[in-house]
């Protein structure tokens, strides 16, 4: 797939198996761990907005790393999709969903995938026209069943479940027809990142990689 364009929720689903959720505090890590993982075959990489120095990681992978897809995850409010956006993130990642994110995403031209935990949720999402959705926390929140569960009354409707998804549970979730990938953080783990162990995550993005699934 060309990632030099605008992109779609779907396309951001579709690239890989696993969208890595990436929690960074040095800015000097940010462009060798997207290198690594990269070299592994993941190419869309949510950077949460979980500490000060994210925006930073966002600027620094969207600069440096052309082959790769800085996107920005734990986005709660206009003005985190306006800085993502300024930062030269491409896609936005939410743990819930409001009119005014939906709307400010839509504004800087980022693809949204907002987080749902019910079918409320789902359909105020379809209301703004979202149906490429995160399913979060997908574990607590009811796991592969509760995925079964929407297939009926949400059968138009394609989820990323994050949250409590590991290597032991990833291929149940991908079986389902209507997840087309699942958000992780096993990809960057934070012992590999701090002895700088990109070897690792390359080889844990390759495994990743290999996962199958049923949509896509």
């Amino acid at each position: 797939m060309n990632i030099s364009g605008k992109l779609t929720a779907l396309q951001v689903m579709q690239d890989a198996p696993v969208i890595p959720v990436i929690v960074l505090s040095d800015v000097k890590q940010a462009v060798l761990l997207a290198r690594a993982l990269v070299a592994g075959g993941i190419r869309m990489l949510e950077v949460t907005l979980r500490t000060p120095q994210a925006l930073a990681c966002i600027e620094a992978i969207a600069r440096d790393v052309p082959e790769a897809v800085a996107g920005a995850g734990t986005v709660r409010s206009a003005a985190d999709a306006q800085a993502c956006a300024m930062a030269g993130a491409r896609f936005a990642v939410s743990p819930g969903y409001t009119h005014a994110v939906g709307q400010a995403c839509r504004d800087a031209g980022l693809p949204l995938l907002p987080g749902v935990a019910t079918g409320s949720e789902i359909m105020m999402a379809q209301e703004d026209g979202l149906t490429e959705l995160k399913f979060f926390p997908a574990m607590q929140a009811g796991g592969p069943a509760m995925l079964k569960a929407w297939s009926g009354p949400f059968g138009d409707v394609r989820f990323c479940p994050t949250g409590g998804v590991s290597t032991a549970n990833a291929a149940e979730f991908l079986s389902l027809p209507n997840v087309v990938c699942v958000g992780g953080s096993w990809l960057t783990p934070a012992d590999a990142l701090a002895r700088g162990d990109w070897a690792q995550i390359t080889a844990l993005a390759q495994q990743a990689c290999q996962l199958q699934r049923r949509a896509g």
